[in-house]
């Protein structure tokens, strides 16, 4: 696929300069806003989303389309339906081993505001919140420079473009939880409560910011729309024909020797990312597993590179396609380590709302921590593998626990004779490597 049909969403990021709006214009921006204000209804940009088949890219991978369909769209077709609704950008990045929003913040913030534009166009939103997470300084003065430039351009404001649509946009800085990830967690918060998940149903679509419809949706999802508005549905399905549509923002970290970020149509493979772009492991190691979509989902081991980087595939192989961003372990490095480190990050996140959770949590901490230091026994096998089922899904509030556990359940299942090895050494058969 040439450089010219693939036209990558990511082709005018900078994150040293980020283009201001005139050289972003210049560039093609603002094309999918002009072409949704002026020429497309609502209900034929909400068309335009369904048949793009465009996933969300913040890890459930819903179809884009179909969760904006839930919003009660028109008062004039609906006389229960609310003036009121409101779009929110999820920019709350804190999944571990994830960093592809933290480029599109800061080196392409016009595209998400020209998104967010479309989005709240389509949902009949005049009012929009970027909830950004807290440790983002440098994309939060970007956006903010973006959006005082769009207001003075007439992108945001009244009568965007001679259009009689309105879109005020504001940045939220959150207050650092990785919680405020889960939407319903992020609309509480920005209502200015603690960032607990709420009860489903209802669903945000239906009453979420203030009670109104409220879309949420992902960086990265949002950062499609410019270039489905642009270039039409059918380039965006031909980008990757035999996956899901359009590309993804793929990453690498660990022991390799290049990590970093990488767009590439839906569907490259593991080994692609890791060996062709990441360059493969570093010197003297080999790949010994790898989480393929951020901290909160299931190891893959070397047997599965040759598989597709799509939700489906990645589905099959026994995990989750996520964020997309791999996190590679080494044979000199332990799993019980890594998995113990990742534990303590989600018992310290955890809102403390649900027991599974609130309880679960610390107690993995508490005997991996056992079993890392040479003090496990081999019944704490048979607890870590109850606690996984106690804090599995179906069985919390909301998903922090089910996707903190997905990293020790599969660790327990791939790597259960370095757990036995911690015990009847009585010592970590790694120390010193790591």
């Amino acid at each position: 696929m040439t450089e010219a049909t693939l036209k990558p969403l990511t082709y005018l990021v900078n994150t040293a300069k980020p283009l201001a709006i005139d050289d972003y214009i210049h560039a093609g921006g603002y094309q999918g806003a002009a072409k949704a204000l002026h020429q497309c209804t609502p209900a034929q940009v909400l068309d335009i989303v369904k048949d793009s088949s465009l996933k969300g890219r913040g890890g459930a991978g819903f179809p884009t389309g179909v969760k904006w369909s839930f919003v009660p769209m028109f008062a004039a077709d609906d006389p229960k339906a609310p003036d009121n609704k409101y779009l929110v950008c999820n920019a709350d990045e804190m999944e571990p081993g994830t960093f592809k929003d933290r480029l599109l913040l800061e080196g392409v913030p016009h595209q998400l505001i020209e998104a967010m534009i479309i989005a709240a166009y389509t949902i009949g939103a005049n009012k929009a919140f970027i909830f950004l997470r807290g440790e983002y300084h440098l994309a939060a003065k970007r956006l903010q420079q973006a959006i005082d430039e769009a207001y003075q351009s007439n992108w945001l404001g009244s009568n965007i473009q001679s259009s009689n649509y309105q879109l005020d946009l504001h940045v939220h800085t959150s207050a650092g939880r990785y919680i405020c990830g889960e939407e319903t967690a992020l609309i509480n918060a920005l209502e200015g409560k603690r960032a607990n998940p709420r009860a489903k149903p209802p669903f945000p679509q239906v009453a979420g910011l203030f009670g109104k419809p409220t879309i949420v949706n992902n960086v990265e999802t949002l950062s499609n729309l410019p270039h489905i508005l642009k270039h039409g549905v059918d380039w965006f399905k031909q980008v990757a024909p035999e996956s899901d549509a359009g590309t993804k923002i793929y990453g690498a970290c660990g022991r390799v020797n290049t990590p970093g970020l990488w767009e590439l149509p839906m569907g490259a493979t593991i080994r692609e990312v890791l060996y062709e772009h990441a360059g493969g492991m570093k010197d003297g190691l080999k790949l010994k597993g790898l989480l393929p979509g951020g901290a909160s989902t299931d190891f893959l081991l070397p047997e599965h590179l040759d598989t597709p980087m799509d939700y489906d595939s990645i589905a099959k192989a026994g995990s989750r396609l996520g964020t997309g961003g791999l996190i590679v372990l080494d044979d000199h490095n332990c799993p019980v380590a890594m998995v113990l480190n990742l534990l303590k990050f989600f018992a310290q996140e955890s809102c403390g709302w649900c027991t599974p959770c609130r309880d679960g949590t610390p107690w993995a901490v508490e005997i991996l921590s056992r079993i890392e230091h040479g003090q496990g026994r081999l019944a704490d096998l048979d607890s870590l593998a109850q606690l996984c089922d106690f804090m599995w899904i179906g069985k919390t509030h909301c998903a922090l626990a089910p996707g903190a556990v997905e990293p020790l359940k599969s660790a327990l299942k791939y790597f259960h004779d370095e757990f036995e090895q911690h015990i009847d050494n009585g010592c970590c058969p790694y120390k010193g490597s790591h």
